[in-house]
């Protein structure tokens, strides 16, 4: 497929569009990057016509159709370039359960971590208590493994690993420490980040603050 065209539409910002970034890196896919620049007031034509339900970032788009949603996308990737760097395992059970914490983290992680820095006061706080209490089930999901499927880096990790990047601005805003509550996952978000996929991937944590700071005003939160 060395003819292919593949194209990155993603915001710097999204942990979504990190997913796809990782797994585009660990397979080593060529691909054009196109930064969605007026997300949060003016979406792009290309936006709209390729993902039109949801108009959202990121969007693969691979020989001029697109893949929306990060974790179709990173499936998508897996399939079409199987011979580079496996991201999900083998046995039908352990891609099941792969796809099944991949899920959680969406539905669980996700959502708690929006109210850290998207509200204040109680609901605020109750976003932080079930933001540590997800990252606790993570975190004994991973138990003594290097990576959540084990040895290799892959589909969960890959699923994850993006929202620490915007940590800093969780732990600020919830005035609390990552660490001392889950510490083995902070470990393991340091080993991923040793990778050139992730650390290449990643935006940095001080510029997501500054960007989480022009949201909180812009919606009135500060």
């Amino acid at each position: 497929m060395a003819n292919d065209e593949v194209i990155l539409l993603d915001f710097w910002a999204s942990m979504f569009g990190m997913r796809l970034r990782i797994a585009l890196a660990e397979k080593e896919i060529k691909y054009e990057y196109k930064e969605e620049e007026g997300l949060i007031t003016n979406k792009s034509s290309l936006l709209l016509e390729m993902n039109p339900i949801h108009k959202k970032v990121p969007v693969l788009i691979h020989n001029g159709k697109p893949i929306c949603e990060s974790i179709i996308g990173v499936e998508y990737i897996e399939e079409v370039w199987k011979d580079k760097a496996p991201l999900l395992p083998s046995d039908p059970y352990e891609r099941a359960q792969a796809r099944f914490w991949a899920d959680y983290i969406d539905k669980k992680l996700y959502v708690s971590s929006r109210k850290i820095w998207g509200t204040k006061g109680e609901e605020q706080e109750a976003g932080k208590k079930d933001f540590i209490e997800v990252l606790k089930v993570l975190e004994g999901e991973l138990g003594e493994k290097p990576y959540f499927g084990g040895d290799n880096f892959g589909f969960v990790d890959i699923a994850l690993i993006g929202f620490y990047s915007w940590f800093y601005a969780y732990e600020t805003y919830g005035n609390f420490s990552t660490e001392a509550e889950c510490p083995k996952f902070v470990a393991w978000a340091k080993r991923c980040m040793q990778r050139d996929s992730v650390a290449k991937s990643l935006p940095d944590q001080h510029k997501v603050f500054e960007f989480i700071q022009m949201l909180r005003q812009k919606f009135g939160i500060e």
